[in-house]
């Protein structure tokens, strides 16, 4: 269920493209690397793209478009849709944290054009910091940012630096929110999670009962456990039933399906038990936006960073690191992700969460899809 959206204005057109951007990008990394844990933050990586996005032009910009599913908006929509998108979880709820943080690292003496940065420092507040890349501290340097933005749960993001890198765009994101209603910790005990290929562990679970938002069909059911005060932050768990297995379920996961479930939940009495958790999770996204239709962007013949600068420029890769710790007072996760340019070249409802399964933390209050997942084997 959703709460009406007459609170914060945010527009429609940039969550619909984000939701949808999401489910290509994470489906898409499934296939490439099935029976694994996943969890990505579809908003960071939206974010990190945008930017960039005002530095292409061409076939380039085309591409980026049609991928991020930005069709039918201008650049400065887009711009403002997204301001005003980082603004709103200043206002969702106050007893909930969600960071985010823009930057731009430039090599010394590489020239970017002035409307690029403006647009960059004005709607996403990305400011540029000129680093001598030669230096030894100089991965140091950003990773120290990183790690200030994520409250130090995200520590690097940049190993080494290449003679011909040029930039860096980064974007992170933090969010930290107790459930609504905590887990009793003296309930936790160890029991048994079902892993794939008929292996299992035992693993501490977290088990309550109460009033849910919930949802069940042929084949999953699902349950949405609210943060903070106001409940304008959830994490929806979606769980395949027995007979058949989250890489099933994972077909069926498309935004027309994803707004239709959201409709669909409706408060029942129950008792659920979920795993308590940590994951570290590092992906570099190249070959998984070439494999949705970037490729020019990543150094083909028509690349196009013309409203960027005016050397020639390439992106050389697209990192993404996420954590995520869910435990009996509520769930801590940090995103990061970095563009790096180098020279081109009434019913009683029960949910035993003891195999593998898919979540997402959304802001009910927009729509947006904050982070999402699959966990195969909780750590």
């Amino acid at each position: 269920m959703t709460p009406p959206n007459n609170q914060i204005n945010v527009d429609a057109r940039l969550v619909a493209a984000n939701t949808k951007f999401g489910f290509k990008l994470f489906n898409t990394l499934s296939k490439q690397q099935p029976n694994q844990n996943i969890f990505i933050s579809p908003t960071s990586v939206a974010l990190a793209l945008s930017m960039t996005y005002n530095g292409v032009s061409g076939e380039t910009k085309q591409e980026m478009t049609k991928v991020l599913e930005l069709t039918g908006m201008t650049p400065q929509e887009i711009n403002a849709a997204n301001q005003g998108l980082q603004n709103s979880w200043q206002k969702v709820d106050p007893t909930v944290q969600v960071l985010i943080a823009n930057s731009l690292w430039a090599k010394q003496g590489f020239s970017l054009k002035p409307e690029f940065l403006q647009t960059n420092q004005e709607y996403y507040q990305a400011n540029l910091t000129e680093l001598d890349f030669t230096i030894p501290q100089a991965p140091s340097i950003i990773n120290n940012w990183v790690s200030q933005k994520t409250q130090g749960k995200i520590d690097k993001i940049v190993t080494k630096i290449n003679p011909d890198t040029l930039l860096f765009l980064i974007n992170a994101i933090y969010f930290k929110g107790n459930w609504k209603t905590p887990f009793d910790k003296s309930k936790t005990g160890n029991k048994t999670f079902y892993l794939t290929g008929r292996r299992s562990k035992q693993h501490p679970m977290m088990s309550q009962r109460g009033s849910y938002l919930c949802y069940e069909t042929d084949t999953f059911q699902a349950v949405s456990l609210s943060y903070g005060e106001k409940g304008a932050l959830s994490m929806y768990i979606f769980l395949p039933n027995s007979n058949t297995n989250l890489a099933t379920f994972s077909q069926q996961l498309t935004p027309e399906n994803w707004n239709k479930w959201m409709q669909e939940f409706r408060r029942k009495n129950g008792m659920i038990e979920i795993p308590r958790f940590t994951m570290e999770y590092e992906v570099q996204l190249k070959d998984t936006l070439i494999a949705l239709g970037i490729t020019e962007f990543f150094g083909g013949l028509k690349t196009d960073f013309s409203p960027m600068t005016d050397s020639q420029v390439a992106v050389e890769s697209v990192t993404h690191k996420t954590f995520v710790e869910v435990n009996e007072e509520g769930t801590e996760a940090g995103a990061v992700t970095s563009v790096m340019l180098s020279r081109s070249a009434v019913s009683f409802f029960q949910m035993n969460v003891n195999r593998p399964f898919f979540c997402a933390i959304r802001d009910d209050t927009t729509g947006t899809i904050l982070f999402m997942g699959t966990i195969v084997d909780p750590q």
